[in-house]
């Protein structure tokens, strides 16, 4: 069975490839390069992992010890060649990007840390930062590993919610005393 899309040879799959690294914000790994292009049926996981490569020979995208990224020669060929990308699959994939870069700042601002203390209770350490600093610091004991684990577990899927909470309680106006 033939599959359909817009990817017709490797070019396209660069192009696509350049793209998408001029959108993103933080340096990624091969994997979720592939995940982030991966909006056209004729595009495979070997076509992207053989292009990487190439890309960086030719001082498209560098790889740091982070992951990669594009260079400067990656954006301003991006800015030449974009046009050629099918609009449906720039779409998609400019949208793959958005989430991903949401999702990477947001796991950037929440930051956990588990202490044991001397007693032979934990600590669990939980902090909220936006971008001109820390929001939140919260520190709670627990008497297990497991129990602390929780917490911070629990502080990343909800630390926003928790902020808000605190927030709204502490600047609430107090309620009138019945005499």
């Amino acid at each position: 069975m033939e599959r359909h899309g817009f990817i017709q040879d490797k070019l396209d799959v660069k192009v696509l490839i350049l793209f998408v690294m001029s959108k993103v914000i933080y340096p990624v790994d091969e994997q979720t390069i592939y995940e982030l292009c991966l909006q056209d049926d004729k595009l495979s996981y070997f076509d992207v992992l053989e292009s990487i490569p190439e890309m960086v020979d030719t001082g498209h995208l560098e790889h740091t010890e982070e992951g990669y990224v594009i260079t400067e020669k990656g954006k301003s060929d991006c800015l030449l060649t974009q046009d050629s990308i099918a609009f449906p699959v720039m779409q998609r994939a400019e949208r793959a990007v958005e989430r991903f870069n949401r999702e990477i700042r947001r796991d950037s601002m929440v930051r956990t840390e588990i202490l044991n203390q001397p007693s032979g209770d934990y600590l669990a350490v939980m902090r909220l930062d936006d971008e001109m600093g820390p929001l939140m610091t919260l520190e709670l004991y627990a008497p297990s590993a497991r129990q602390a684990k929780l917490l911070t577990d629990r502080f990343r899927t909800q630390a926003d919610e928790l902020f808000r909470e605190i927030t709204n309680r502490l600047t609430a106006k107090p309620a009138q005393e019945e005499n």
